[in-house]
């Protein structure tokens, strides 16, 4: 069982930047891909980030490439995101994940939050314009 928990969220303006944190319990936070999906009203649910369990490949959605940045660190079982020259059309609740690392798992499953097995309870995020 992993437990998440976020943090960092907030009211931003427009160009501003936040960051993102998500503390895991468990012994075995390696042994786990992290992703970042947020939600806006409305919407279903879009994955953001994700990084491999030592750290050394990362992924991102086109819409966020270039401003946000996922990393994590093991030894303090965190993950974060940090968010840069954010829009009004990031406005959303971010959630953090955990995808148990198979190797048989296809690329395509790191994109899609069916494929994750633990989430946290999510943090808004409101960029003002």
């Amino acid at each position: 069982q992993v437990q998440l928990v976020e943090s960092g969220g907030g009211l931003v303006q427009a160009g501003g930047s936040l960051r993102l944190s998500c503390a895991a319990s468990g012994r075995t936070f390696s042994s786990y891909a992290m992703g970042w999906f947020r939600q806006a009203p409305g919407k279903e649910r879009e994955f953001v980030a994700r990084i491999s369990g030592t750290g050394g490949r990362t992924y991102y959605a086109d819409s966020v490439k270039g401003r946000f940045t996922i990393s994590r660190d093991n030894a303090k079982n965190t993950v974060y995101l940090q968010m840069n020259s954010l829009t009004p059309e990031d406005t959303a609740v971010y959630y953090c994940s955990a995808q148990l690392i198979r190797t048989y798992y296809s690329i395509t499953y790191y994109y899609d939050p069916r494929h994750y097995d633990y989430w946290g309870q999510g943090t808004q995020v409101t960029v003002s314009s």
